[in-house]
């Protein structure tokens, strides 16, 4: 099962770099969130594949037409927050803020209710648990923040498990579709999103996905723009982490659209049996 997931943000929307932290910042770049994201759905309805979009409540408010254009075209809508910040560095009365005004904004907007969430940067670790309770009390029921390994910003090798879940806190439980891995030489390797797919040839690419039995993906609207700008002050291993595979991201995602069929997660949900799926208690 290949999921296909998109978040929804502008191209200078990078975390942990104080030139592009809050929306103080954001005001002065240009934005290119509408041609990027007529890029991607001209290639999703051209090889007829569906995806869920997880949307930042910033890019929703104002730019409500992408919302709009997406949700009219049938694509699913998930919350990524609302001021992309990272879940970590928020207290919990702070992430609930901003997660209740991007799902008022989105279901305002939208017409549906948002049952998704993606944390920015996948952010909720093993040190703000919390988040899961929140996100219960808020109405979702389905999560994938989870990268259940090692990331700069993010990352929760602790939870264990690579696939379809159930995550128990405190009474509260949510259905967690989590980043999956290939296995290389024994070593667990990330290829479906992000940088991770700009980089990676798509020959391993393409034999990844054919031996993955669960595969979750990432993908932005900046990770198909070759034109845009290179923000400044940027170390250089940040700098070749933003915008390495820029050029050639476009003809992958056509290849890999045409060479696998993807579901959204509304698909996922109906094809999984979450009776039989591990529980990862965090209690």
């Amino acid at each position: 099962m290949n999921i296909l997931t998109f978040d929804i943000e502008e191209w200078f929307h990078l975390l942990d770099n104080d030139s592009t932290k809050t929306a103080a910042e954001w005001s002065s770049f240009e934005s290119r969130i509408h041609r990027n994201m007529e890029l991607i759905t001209t290639l999703l309805q051209k090889h007829g594949q569906s995806a869920t979009f997880f949307c930042l409540g910033w890019v929703a408010r104002k730019y409500p037409e992408v919302i709009r254009s997406l949700v009219q075209a049938g694509y699913e809508i998930g919350s990524h927050g609302c001021m992309h910040q990272l879940v970590y560095e928020q207290r919990p009365e702070e992430f609930r803020n901003d997660l209740e005004q991007s799902i008022r904004v989105l279901e305002d907007i939208s017409g549906t209710k948002v049952r998704y969430y993606r944390a920015p940067g996948f952010s909720i670790r093993q040190d703000n648990i919390w988040a899961f309770e929140i996100l219960s009390e808020c109405g979702i029921e389905i999560d994938c923040s989870i990268f259940p390994a090692p990331r700069a910003h993010g990352g929760f090798p602790a939870y264990g498990v690579p696939a379809p879940s159930i995550v128990s806190y405190r009474g509260h439980q949510l259905k967690e579709l989590p980043m999956s891995f290939a296995s290389i030489a024994g070593r667990q390797m990330v290829f479906s999103g992000g940088g991770y797919f700009r980089l990676a040839p798509y020959a391993l690419i393409r034999r990844w996905t054919a031996g993955s039995e669960y595969m979750m993906t990432y993908l932005h609207p900046r990770d198909f723009d070759a034109g845009q700008p290179v923000i400044s002050g940027l170390s250089a291993l940040r700098t070749f982490k933003s915008y390495v595979g820029l050029a050639g991201a476009q003809a992958k995602l056509e290849r890999w659209i045409s060479d696998f069929r993807f579901v959204d997660i509304r698909t996922a949900e109906k094809l999984i049996d979450w009776a039989s799926v591990p529980v990862v208690k965090l209690d």
